[in-house]
């Protein structure tokens, strides 16, 4: 019984971050996986930001290279952390 109740919350944790980045998903112009688990984001004129593998925009440095999942090289540019917080915050509150 314990068990099932544990993977009903992991399957449900799972749910609610996949419907997470909506928003974020539907402004940004590439979503990108990175080989962490992470997702980077660009949005119009080149501005990135990264959201971590549990669903939370993080700050990164810039010029900072990171790994996609394939195996090619990104620099950051134009850390919007701000942008893709409200923008993940949005769809856990049910947008305007």
């Amino acid at each position: 019984m314990l068990k099932n109740l544990l993977m009903i919350g992991a399957l449900s944790a799972l749910t609610a971050s996949a419907f997470a980045d909506d928003a974020a998903r539907a402004q940004a112009e590439k979503v990108i996986a990175l080989k962490d688990g992470s997702t980077l984001f660009v949005f119009k004129g080149g501005k990135m930001a990264m959201e971590d593998k549990y669903g939370r925009a993080v700050r990164m440095e810039e010029n900072k290279v990171m790994e996609t999942k394939d195996g090619q090289k990104i620099i950051m540019h134009g850390d919007e952390v701000s942008r893709l917080s409200s923008l993940l915050k949005e769809n856990h509150t049910g947008g305007s």
